[in-house]
């Protein structure tokens, strides 16, 4: 994801359970006690005094703290001066790592190494700092704000809260919803505060930016779907043979229509070739023209190559159900960190391949409000868009619609820095994202409505009504872009079109179920089989280390299998097509007999050919290209369907007199009764809800796919019948199975644990090292604060943060994101006092007069009032609070005090364990 700078923290919530809230000033003297002056061993069990707080005893007892603080942060003008003057940064640059002893991202080495030699080797830097010019000031200008007032009383600062820039997300850490959220409120507020007609019209451009995003957003992915389609459908038949005169056009193209013409010239022709030799050289470049794609697209995949650390407990960020699931770090398992000793990385870091797969699940994860910095990026598009082209082109049993999604998110992720609210705010970014994701299914089905539904009830994990509105808007304009574009030629925007002329008949329903219960448990064992290839096949040593050899051989064996069957050999789209397609007069399908002892040929020819694509769909799944498997999943789904519907025809024909279809029997033609391209069509969208889990929506897609109200019954009544036939065998989707494999923490917004435990039974104890403890003073050395963050490095958690307690009492917290800009921005750290308290008393001060050195205020990086519950909470709650809240993390208190925190990867990992023993 692209990075983002987020707000500064909001006043207090009032559903948490928190001490009263510190007041806004900032009074002290500017000399202080250490807080800290050393850990001593950061294991032992963290145990303040229990004493009342301090107060002032008169006005006079106290002095405000001298504060560089402004209201309005110019944060690049304040960065440390190591940092390159020439820093550039784009969708891909690592917010982790840069040149002159930076972290790099492309190969991030162990975050629990020691970091204090390079204070400017952590910031965390957004692309555009200076806002000086940005239209969030100019419209604050505008509407009357002083940026550069100073704190002027509570209300004040409450506005200068979230006028000021924080620090942008890092690398795979969670979105805070909670403060996107308020920061817009106050965005909106300011916004609306005048009500002249330079502030009306303001106002309507700010509404008007989201209308405005998502039409350009689905413009340019009905462009991008253009260009693919129109592309790989001239080089596809490069495999087969040439146009006289005109190479790009395809066979149909070039024939007019037909099957067969003079002008088109197989290769076997064209080389002078006569006899047996003919189809040896066509099989022979057939199966060389695959490969080649195929390996091409590989390695243009493998330009996306990404490194990770090991402490992100990720195992992968592409479809390898091979992938070996690391265990989440549990930070109390660690030893605390020694402030002289580099460590380690345990496990070498997690390479994964943005481009590679579908990235259906990868986006779904990113919805949910996990950060991942160059998935949804430039180069990610770019090079997705020509691979998918290629491995399309190769014939292996793989589909364009699952990239689709991800090609058209990346499109919506690049778009929203034309504004920036959304560049700005990454839960309206996200809206944003949800939209755009709903346009590439819109434009792979030709479906609009499909493609909200899609939105609805696969990817987006929040979906407020005026983003129903705006993605319903953004797949409109999509597929009215497609339609004008016209990439198939036909004036439509579907893939395929069917109309079927007789209706279906009653007996028929029981097929329809039968056929739901035969296409869910196909899905499921689907699942269970690429899980099993992957653990076997996959684990071969050379496999694992070159990512090229395994699609060479896939490509090899689909090249040798597919060319002797007619079915094996076409495109999935135009395969599902015919299997979809009711018999014509002049159809040459091979798929209508014109007699009913053909029937039998044709059921034994469409089952080698079921046989070939479903292991083909199997093994090519979770390779490295771009693939997708919601079309080659009905493909087979179609075939299953089609050898039933003959199969009932063969009994029709058979027995005409038995009685429930006696009379259909009588009329004349084999399809007066049983229409097979119904029965396809119904297995094909039954066997893709087995394998992805998805109802409502494929119901919707195969109604605009057909046109046809009386044939959603039964394509409804199949696809229920296969999604509880599915959850019986394999409880997991695909994408379910592989957010399990790849330890994403996402918490499902669609699970409903059974809980028998509370809030404490998973809060971890205090320790030292986590708690940033101000009893003896509100000023705190920076090494001491390095040292802890670095802890929370160690364990993984970027996101994690540092609660502030004052006699036990939490008072605070703040953020290791924010901690760790604020410290990288110390000129001197090793002999910095940071200001952790908004308040303290002349007892703190009175024996330090002798300290002439000014601290620095960290306290507009602290949260005043973290979340909280106490820590009888039941785990429920807890459960709702971070899936509808969003929040990072929750902090425990008992009896008022402060108890423990509760990090979201920690709750997510004890979902995980409940799973595994069966007990949710």
């Amino acid at each position: 994801m692209a990075n983002r700078p987020s707000t500064r923290f909001p006043p207090p919530t009032y559903f948490a359970v928190t001490p009263p809230p510190m007041p806004r000033s900032t009074r002290s003297h500017p000399g202080f006690l250490m807080a800290e002056e050393d850990d001593g061993d950061d294991d032992t069990t963290f145990s303040p005094v229990v004493a009342g707080l301090a107060t002032p005893t008169s006005p006079t007892a106290t002095r405000r703290l001298h504060s560089a603080r402004t209201s309005d942060l110019d944060l690049r003008s304040r960065l440390p001066s190591r940092l390159p003057s020439r820093l550039h940064l784009d969708e891909h640059s690592n917010l982790l790592a840069f040149s002159d002893g930076m972290r790099n991202y492309t190969s991030a080495p162990n975050t629990a190494g020691h970091r204090r030699s390079s204070r400017a080797s952590s910031i965390i830097v957004p692309k555009h700092h200076n806002r000086s010019g940005s239209l969030g000031v100019r419209l604050a200008t505008a509407l009357g704000f002083d940026t550069g007032r100073g704190e002027a009383g509570l209300a004040e600062s409450k506005v200068s809260l979230f006028t000021d820039e924080r620090v942008w997300y890092d690398q795979f850490t969670s979105t805070d919803w909670v403060h996107d959220s308020i920061a817009d409120a106050f965005r909106l507020r300011d916004l609306r505060s005048r009500k002249d007609f330079r502030g009306r019209l303001y106002a309507w451009f700010d509404g008007a930016q989201g209308w405005v995003l998502v039409a350009i957003i689905g413009i340019i992915t009905a462009s991008l779907a253009y260009f693919v389609t129109v592309t790989e459908t001239s080089i596809f038949e490069l495999k087969e043979g040439l146009c006289a005169g005109q190479w790009t056009l395809d066979r149909r193209t070039c024939c007019s229509g037909k099957e067969e013409c003079s002008a088109w010239r197989s290769w076997g022709q064209r080389l002078g070739a006569v006899g047996p030799g003919e189809v040896w050289v066509d099989f022979t470049i057939y199966v060389a023209f695959v490969v080649f794609f195929a390996i091409a697209s590989c390695l243009l995949t493998l330009l996306t190559r990404t490194e990770i650390p090991s402490n992100y407990s990720l195992t992968t960020l592409d479809e390898n159900l091979a992938a070996d699931p690391k265990p989440m770090s549990n930070s109390e398992d660690k030893p605390a960190i020694d402030d002289h000793v580099v460590q380690a990385p345990s496990v070498p870091a997690t390479v994964y391949y943005p481009a590679a797969g579908s990235g259906v699940a990868e986006v779904k994860v990113i919805l949910s409000g996990f950060v991942v910095h160059g998935y949804l990026g430039v180069k990610t598009l770019v090079v997705k868009t020509l691979a998918v082209i290629l491995s399309l082109a190769s014939g292996m049993s793989l589909g364009k619609e699952g990239p689709y999604v991800h090609i058209a998110t990346c499109v919506g992720n690049i778009a929203c820095r034309l504004f920036s609210k959304y560049h700005h705010n990454d839960g309206k970014r996200r809206e944003v994202l949800s939209a755009a994701a709903a346009s590439g299914v819109g434009v792979a089905f030709g479906a609009p409505i499909g493609g909200v539904l899609f939105s609805l009830e696969e990817v987006s994990y929040y979906f407020p009504p005026k983003t129903l509105f705006r993605t319903f808007f953004c797949c409109i304009v999509a597929s009215l872009s497609l339609k004008f574009l016209n990439p198939y030629g036909t004036g439509k925007i579907v893939i395929f079109e069917v109309r079927y002329a007789t209706d279906w008949k009653f007996f028929e329903i029981f097929v329809f179920i039968l056929l739901g219960v035969l296409s869910g448990a196909l899905g499921a064992l689907f699942i269970k089989a690429c899980a099993i290839w992957a653990r076997t096949f996959r684990k071969i040593p050379a496999i694992k280390q070159w990512p090229v050899l395994e699609v060479a051989l896939v490509a090899l064996v689909t090249g040798l299998v597919s060319f002797w069957n007619r079915y094996t050999k076409l495109a999935v789209t135009e395969l599902l097509f015919d299997l979809a397609s009711p018999c014509k007069v002049d159809t040459s399908s091979g798929l209508c007999p014109t007699d009913g002892n053909e029937i039998l040929d044709i059921i034994r020819y469409l089952g080698a050919a079921f046989v070939i694509k479903s292991l083909l769909t199997t093994i090519t799944f979770g390779i490295k290209v771009p693939a997708g498997i919601y079309v080659p999943s009905m493909v087979v789904g179609g075939l299953l369907g089609r050898i039933v519907g003959h199969a009932v025809q063969y009994l029709v024909y058979a027995y005409p007199n038995v009685s429930i279809w006696s009379q259909c029997a009588a009329e004349e033609g084999l399809e007066s009764c049983v229409t097979p391209g119904v029965y396809a069509l119904v297995a094909a969208g039954a066997t893709m809800c087995g394998v992805t889990r998805l109802s409502v929506t494929l119901a919707v897609i195969l109604f605009e796919l057909t046109g046809s109200l009386d044939h959603v019954l039964p394509f409804s009544l199949a696809v229920l019948v296969a999604k509880w036939t599915a959850d019986a065998v394999e409880p997991f989707s695909i994408y379910d199975l592989l957010t399990e494999m790849n330890s994403y923490p996402l918490l499902d917004n669609k699970l409903r644990p059974v809980f028998t435990t509370d809030l404490g039974d998973i809060t971890p104890a205090v320790r030292s090292h986590r708690v940033i403890d101000i009893s003896s003073s509100p000023l705190v050395p920076a090494p001491v604060l390095r040292r802890k963050l670095v802890h929370l490095h160690s364990v993984g958690e970027l996101d994690g943060g540092l609660p502030v307690v004052r006699n036990n009492i939490l008072v605070g917290l703040i953020p290791a994101p924010d901690l760790e800009f604020a410290l990288d921005k110390l000129d001197d750290e090793e002999s910095s006092l940071c200001l952790m308290a908004q308040t303290a008393t002349w007892h703190d001060t009175e024996e330090n007069d002798d300290h002439d050195q000014d601290p620095t205020d960290f306290t507009p990086f602290i949260d005043p009032a973290p979340v909280s519950l106490d820590i009888h909470s039941p785990m429920d709650l807890v459960f709702q609070c971070f899936v509808k809240l969003g929040l990072r993390y929750i902090c425990v208190l008992r009896d008022g005090q402060y108890a423990g925190l509760v990090h979201k990867k920690t709750f997510v990992k004890y979902i995980k364990e409940l799973e595994h023993t069966g007990e949710t």
